[in-house]
């Protein structure tokens, strides 16, 4: 690879290090949000479907369970819009999986077609099929939920810079450590020649 060709990709790698997670993340939140709002309004065009899937649930005929089931989507969109609360998203989108999933078991005449079951699907049964990508892209956010991004490290450098004492407030450690032997040398009539004493 060429040296021109070669630092694009390095650098298009370092955007995409940098930035998928929260693309992801806030995609998630969006896609959420958006799909979540339509059902408790009626305007769901897959309101039929989860009608079907949820009549026999109990305690609530489907109507309300439509409902409940479009807020719980925009919680767990909301909760995927801030690096804080994605275990919470991510917890809930499991529970939320379950429920998705059931019409392909539940209803093979409507996610499949006819004499076609389980490779034939219809437009349904894709709508629900495609639901394994958000599925791992779950598992990705969970994943990364305590791992150490370029972008997190950054904020925990700087967090203790501002809480560190004295020395490591902008003056380098190395310094302060070739200051600090250097009084000690003359204090006790030594060679005043600094001596850079390692930080740690």
């Amino acid at each position: 690879m060429s040296t021109a060709l070669d630092r694009i990709d390095r650098a298009a790698a370092r955007f995409m290090q940098r930035w998928s997670l929260g693309a992801l993340r806030i995609s998630m939140g969006i896609v959420f949000i958006w799909f979540g709002a339509l059902k408790p309004f009626g305007l769901s065009p897959a309101e039929p479907l989860v009608l079907a899937t949820v009549g026999w649930f109990p305690v609530m005929d489907g109507a309300t369970w439509l409902v409940v089931l479009g807020w719980w989507e925009v919680v767990i969109g909301l909760a995927f819009l801030f690096p804080g609360t994605v275990r919470i998203g991510v917890a809930m989108l499991a529970v939320q999986m379950v429920g998705t999933l059931l019409p392909l078991v539940l209803l093979p005449e409507v996610t499949f077609q006819a004499g076609l079951v389980p490779f034939g699907l219809t437009m349904e049964g894709q709508y629900i099929i495609k639901n394994l990508f958000i599925i791992s892209a779950g598992m990705v956010l969970g994943g990364a939920a305590r791992q150490e991004t370029p972008i997190k490290r950054a904020r925990v450098a700087r967090a203790a810079q501002r809480q560190a004492p004295g020395p490591a407030r902008g003056f380098p450690l190395t310094s302060y450590a070739c200051v600090a032997s250097q009084a000690s040398s003359i204090a006790t009539g030594g060679a005043s020649t600094p001596t850079l004493i390692p930080p740690f």
